[in-house]
């Protein structure tokens, strides 16, 4: 019997705060790629940051005002489940019991440096990863090395109708 895959996407960060680009590209990867839900993970600690500005609930009620009525985005915490902040042993969980088929969302200012992520290789080719054009960062991006060597099936770079905002930039407002 050959059951069919739950399509999920997940958009991991620390959401600090939360934004509507972040509610873009889980409209569009839903739409485009036919995603049953997304879950948008949020970390404790990004580990390529300082330190968040906001509290990790201040960030989680941030995204659950963000997403509103969009029943098919679901904000979670996973760390202490899976008692890790990597995306790989995130990625690792919601393949166990292979009944889902994971797309990793990221926007193109993260592929930069993908190739620095604990496990790289590993998350593509246990996901299918949807890059997210953003504004300046498209050349750098595709120059990456990260999008150089994962030249493949399982990932896509998503051009689509942006929105120019970012969380660094509402942090300074």
């Amino acid at each position: 019997m050959n059951l069919k895959k739950k399509r999920i996407g997940i958009l991991g960060g620390s959401f600090d705060p939360a934004h509507n680009g972040h509610l873009a590209i889980s409209k569009e990867a839903a739409k485009r790629f036919k995603l049953e839900k997304i879950i948008w993970a949020i970390t404790k600690k990004n580990p390529f940051k300082i330190k968040s500005s906001l509290s990790l609930q201040s960030r989680i009620k941030g995204c659950k005002k963000i997403i509103k009525k969009n029943k098919f985005i679901e904000v979670k915490f996973y760390e202490n489940k899976i008692k890790s902040n990597k995306t790989i042993n995130l990625i690792n969980y919601f393949n166990k019991n292979k009944k889902n088929e994971i797309f990793f969302l990221m926007g193109a200012d993260n592929l930069i440096n993908f190739h620095k992520w604990h496990k790289w290789k590993q998350i593509s080719e246990k996901c299918n990863i949807l890059v997210f054009d953003r504004y300046g960062y498209k050349k750098k991006s595709l120059n990456s090395k990260t999008y150089k060597t994962l030249k493949s099936e399982k990932f896509k770079f998503v051009y689509f109708n942006k929105v120019n905002i970012s969380s660094s930039q509402l942090r300074k407002i």
